[in-house]
């Protein structure tokens, strides 16, 4: 029993301290780094390609790469993130419900890793990390909700835009700002007045958390000297599963065993050593493949609660906005 509670307390002090790091003062840069999608001849996917604002660009694992495998010394296959040739990845998937007809455009980039650090403390540190931006379309193909999450299927966050009905909002909706484990996002992104609107996504360095979101002017960007802009071709997210590796390819997930859906060299010993037991889950926070889970046997579940596995698993869409209270 003493030992039970002993552990409750080192997890807590141990959360504790994660979250004081989203709250780490981020240094002053003249000039902000800036991925911007490229290379594609679907209108509509690269139109909404959200623009990626990183910070802390010196530090090699705040930038965003393509990943990537070879060889080691010893002949093993290794898989990292390459960020001299940055890429953003894309998923076109539809939905429909009562209300009517959706389509979502998913983009998903990747980081070298999440450093180990104590002082602040990072949970999630791990390599091979990646991020999740859901745009989700009305029928008229305007952004109706906003949905990021890092690719372990944690920290994630629905905002609604200016284009979404009120009768769609959860019944307890309030109109500000949102509180995601720390990071205070806005409760609706506005659309009216801008005339070439972009979503731009503000990422904390180190731990590579969303932790602002807003509507710009896409012309305006690019004629601000404050971004240095670097263009990341736009990739269907399939070539994840066919890396090219010497004469063949790889996939950067593992496709068989315990760690199957899981991707490659991301467990978080952290996050398996506190979250594991009340997850349920040895392997919780380990980033994965956005797929059907019963093709990878493994959800994207959004919850930590173990009895929300299926109902929280944001590939299947409908029953993911049902669970957190969207009426679409």
């Amino acid at each position: 029993m003493l030992f039970k509670h002993l552990r409750i307390l080192i997890l807590g002090m141990f959360l504790i301290l994660s979250a004081c790091a989203h709250y780490q003062k981020i240094p002053f840069e003249k000039t902000k780094t800036l991925y911007q999608g490229q290379d594609i001849n679907d209108s509509l996917i690269l139109r909404q390609t959200p623009l990626f604002l990183t910070h802390n660009s010196a530090s090699n694992y705040n930038r965003i790469g393509r990943p990537s495998a070879r060889y080691d010394d010893q002949g093993k296959e290794q898989i990292y993130v390459d960020t001299e040739h940055p890429v953003i990845y894309y998923l076109k998937r539809t939905f429909t419900t009562q209300k009517g007809n959706y389509t979502n455009l998913i983009y998903r980039v990747h980081f070298p890793k999440v450093p180990f650090s104590l002082v602040p403390f990072y949970l999630t540190a791990g390599k091979n990390v990646g991020l999740l931006v859901v745009m989700t379309l009305d029928a008229e193909k305007r952004p109706v909700l906003v949905t990021t999450v890092g690719t372990c299927g944690c920290y994630q966050a629905i905002v609604p835009t200016s284009f979404l009905p009120r009768d769609a909002l959860p019944l307890k909706w309030q109109d500000k700002p949102m509180n995601v484990y720390g990071e205070i996002l806005p409760s609706r992104l506005n659309y009216t007045n801008i005339q070439n609107p972009k979503l731009l996504i503000h990422i904390r360095p180190g731990v590579h958390r969303v932790m602002d979101l807003e509507i710009v002017d896409e012309q305006a960007i690019r004629k601000s000297l404050h971004f240095n802009i670097i263009p990341a071709p736009l990739l269907p997210m399939q070539e994840l599963e066919h890396i090219p590796l010497g004469s063949g390819t790889t996939s950067f997930y593992f496709d068989k065993g315990v760690l199957k859906g899981h991707v490659k060299g991301s467990v978080k010993p952290w996050e398996s050593i506190f979250l594991s037991l009340p997850s349920l889950d040895f392997f919780v926070g380990s980033d994965k493949i956005y797929a059907d889970r019963k093709k990878t046997d493994n959800p994207f579940y959004t919850s930590l609660k173990p009895w929300n596995r299926e109902a929280s698993d944001m590939w299947d869409f409908v029953t993911f906005l049902k669970f957190w209270g969207w009426r679409l």
